[in-house]
């Protein structure tokens, strides 16, 4: 074996091997992207679920946006007010009154309580179901369809299906929004945790029709409407809707609704 030609080889590869590192140390300096100190820290601060309940491209999508001044200090639904309390202090900010909000499942129809067109057997989907014979199994083509896509969107275990409707662990949820997206029938909602009232039902049908379809629906007829001292409370197209920011919890549409449908 040369002995001249592997000391020749090992100079070269050293050689090349230094240039090489210059090289990519003056492109490291020359191409490198000033990260903001308070983007890092608002990142540190952030809870790394990456979920998007934001509306960003996860965590350090948000930690960008809030250190630019795009995104409010409490614009994280994962870390609520405790998450907000850090980035306002990092940003210098006063953090507002946070109110927790819960994802709410506007179906009440149980098996018992939603009447079935037909035995369904086949895909277990509620975007697949959507499109077959009367849209689906239940006698109510508005109501849960119980084959849980929001169930497997929700990244926090806090929507399971409970006898045939979703239903949400409201201790769990972080208000992400997943469950909303995920919902072909546009069923769920994000209401305050504290709320104390909220209508369970959305079906856009006349009266008796809903009667035929629900034991529980709501029929539209506005009695909680007329109790309503607050005036939280409209009705339109058949289905009653509660304004939670007007709602005084004072129960008087609870115990006038006629289906119980007002939880």
């Amino acid at each position: 074996m040369d002995v001249q030609a592997i000391i020749i080889a090992t100079v070269v590869v050293g050689v090349v091997g230094i240039v090489i590192g210059i090289v990519l140390g003056i492109a490291g300096e020359k191409f490198k992207v000033e990260v903001d100190p308070n983007e890092e820290a608002v990142l540190a601060a952030l809870p790394g679920n990456n979920c998007g309940g934001c509306g960003y491209a996860g965590c350090s999508g948000l930690a960008a946006a809030i250190a630019k001044g795009e995104a409010e200090v409490g614009a994280c639904p994962v870390g609520g007010a405790p998450v907000a309390e850090k980035i306002g202090a990092i940003m210098g900010q006063e953090v507002g009154e946070a109110v927790r909000m819960t994802a709410f499942v506007k179906c009440a129809g149980t098996c018992e309580k939603a009447g079935q067109d037909y035995n369904y057997i086949g895909e277990q989907s509620c975007s697949m179901v959507k499109f077959i014979s009367n849209g689906g199994p239940k006698s109510c083509n508005y109501g849960c369809m119980g084959f849980g896509e929001c169930v497997d969107a929700c990244p926090f275990d806090a929507i399971h299906i409970v006898d045939g409707i979703a239903v949400v662990d409201k201790d769990e949820c972080k208000a992400c929004g997943k469950c909303i997206k995920a919902c072909p029938q546009n069923l769920i909602e994000l209401i305050p945790y504290e709320a104390n009232h909220a209508v369970q039902c959305s079906s856009k049908d006349m009266g008796k029709n809903v009667m035929k379809a629900c034991k529980v629906g709501c029929i539209g007829c506005k009695m909680c409407m007329k109790v309503c001292e607050a005036d939280a409370i409209t009705v339109e197209n058949n289905i009653a809707h509660i304004d939670q920011e007007k709602c005084t919890g004072c129960g008087k549409c609870a115990e006038k609704c006629p289906k119980k449908i007002i939880c």
